[in-house]
């Protein structure tokens, strides 16, 4: 056989190269680390990576819901970032890595910020939120902002998590049919299913942990005070706080990192810059050696296959070092419920009618809570077609923060929570962290009978007290993600994450999503002859 001379090899092998090279970048599952890794090494730039992301959301947004708004502002900062790398200027620890904040969080991009409702469509506010700017100044590019559970799943208390009036219903990358958790449903659903290296949600009660969660992602809900409400749409500024989503716990405290700081316009922040550290610093493989871990029993056992799973994590960190030591006796904290309800209620409407007085009559017309619930009964097509807003107008009747009884409730529940409650664990039975299953798997998305959660959990504390809440991927169930919880005391953050790294190392648990129609499909039986 004649041999090709050699330079048709050549030139038929850089064609080949050359094809090869121009291969789209898949950032599916890439964790920051080997973003920035290939970002350094060339292998792909900021700008392509912007694209391989936005590609993902074209294919598979429609199908999930997850992503409101693609930044339009995204390429140009690319741009700007592969730049800075090129010229060999300074680079922050997120330079070019893409991240989604969820659409309650503003943004100085040409982007609304709507908290899932038509009456917020046009409120572009041109302002960089404190976290926001903290991930800019790390580098990190944002790409857009995610979809979420209305106003943060506060209108209603027959909703269904997931769904906005402006974003549709979000769905779970594991199974369609499954709910993703709320309110930060779609930074939940865009994690799991890489939309982009990383997502910002906000938590009340369970709304970073969640949807955290039962989407298999590493979830931190830090101390409150720990992160920026400052340019956030709020509910209450006892509970209210920002917090990571990410495939893992270094990616999540990266983004610690960026955001936490203190901020002169929000009070609760003022402690923060002292408490903060590099929350990178203690992710360790033995960080759980020789570490005292208090097993909740009385907030577990409410589901067995999740209880089965939660056993088998146990066994994981008792093999990391860990010392396990079983909590069975609740404290009593029966009355934490109604005491956190009064606070919430009360507080939206104060927080709220104080953010939308800073947003711009030109592009807001609803000034206060009684304008938006004149507003969503004006438009109840398109606002409440599911559900209603029994607990906007709770809220509005409440009668202030001066109210004796929204006083002793705020005052109360925190005590409750925190010094008798988490911290009276911690100290009685000598540990240094709490661990629970977070909750049980996804359930299906159900128009009729709403929100049907496996509860349990120790959720409700930590949110109360203002205390650190860590979710970790634990294992699945039928093919459905559960995380395991650790709690600790105020500012405990970054040890939250040490231990919740380990135990991460200890067991890989985490498995990507394969988008299936549903978890079981059920045949129809063969008709029966008359």
């Amino acid at each position: 056989m004649k041999s090709m001379p050699l330079a048709i090899v050549l030139t038929a092998a850089a064609l080949v190269a050359g094809h090869a090279a121009a291969k789209p970048y898949d950032p599916t599952e890439k964790s920051i680390a080997t973003i920035k890794t290939d970002l350094a090494a060339g292998r792909v730039t900021s700008v392509e990576l912007v694209k391989a992301y936005e590609a993902r959301i074209r294919r598979l947004n429609p199908k999930l819901h997850a992503v409101i708004a693609v930044n339009p502002a995204a390429l140009k900062d690319a741009a700007a970032a592969d730049a800075a790398r090129k010229a060999g200027k300074p680079l922050g620890p997120l330079a070019g890595v893409p991240v989604l904040i969820k659409d309650n969080i503003e943004s100085l991009d040409p982007m609304a910020t709507t908290a899932g409702s038509i009456a917020l469509a046009h409120n572009v506010t041109h302002r960089d939120a404190p976290l926001t700017a903290g991930l800019r100044a790390a580098g990190a590019i944002i790409l857009g902002k995610t979809n979420l559970s209305e106003w943060a799943n506060i209108r209603s208390n027959r909703s269904i998590s997931g769904w906005s009036g402006v974003g549709g219903q979000a769905r779970n990358p594991y199974a369609l049919d499954r709910n993703t958790c709320g309110s930060s449903a779609g930074s939940g659903a865009s994690g799991a299913a890489s939309l982009a290296a990383a997502t910002i949600g906000t938590e009340t009660d369970g709304s970073v942990t969640c949807p955290a969660a039962i989407n298999g992602l590493v979830g931190l809900k830090p101390t409150v005070g720990m992160v920026s409400r400052t340019h956030v749409v709020p509910i209450s500024h006892s509970q209210d706080t920002a917090g990571p989503m990410t495939r893992s716990v270094e990616d999540a405290a990266l983004l610690m990192n960026a955001i936490a700081g203190s901020d002169p316009a929000d009070p609760a922040t003022a402690p923060a810059d002292a408490k903060k550290s590099d929350f990178t610093a203690g992710l360790k493989p033995d960080a759980l050696k020789g570490v005292r871990v208090g097993v909740l029993r009385f907030a577990s056992n409410f589901h067995p296959e999740t209880e089965r799973v939660f056993n088998k994590a146990l066994a994981a960190l008792q093999a990391a070092g860990a010392t396990l030591v079983d909590i069975k006796d609740a404290p009593p904290d029966r009355e934490l419920g109604p005491k956190e309800r009064l606070v919430l209620m009360t507080e939206l409407k104060a927080d709220l009618n104080a953010y939308l007085a800073t947003t711009s009559p030109d592009q807001v017309s609803t000034r206060t809570l009684a304008d938006l619930i004149a507003f969503d009964r004006a438009h109840a097509a398109q606002e409440m077609p599911l559900f209603g807003q029994e607990q906007f107008e709770t809220a509005e009747k409440t009668k202030g923060l001066s109210d004796p009884d929204y006083v002793k409730a705020s005052a109360d529940g925190r005590r409750l929570a925190g010094p008798e409650g988490i911290d009276k664990l911690l100290a009685d039975y000598k540990v240094e962290v709490l661990v629970a299953p977070t909750l049980g798997p996804s359930w299906i998305i159900d128009p009729v009978l709403k929100d049907r959660p496996i509860s349990g959990g120790v959720g409700q504390a930590p949110a109360v007290a203002g205390y650190p809440h860590l979710t970790v991927p634990m294992g699945q169930v039928d093919g459905l993600p559960v995380g395991m919880s650790f709690v600790g005391t105020a500012w405990s953050d970054a040890r939250m994450l040490a231990y919740g790294y380990a135990f991460e190392q200890a067991t890989h648990a985490r498995k990507p999503p394969k988008y299936l129609p549903s978890i079981t499909t059920f045949e129809t039986p063969a008709a029966v002859a008359p």
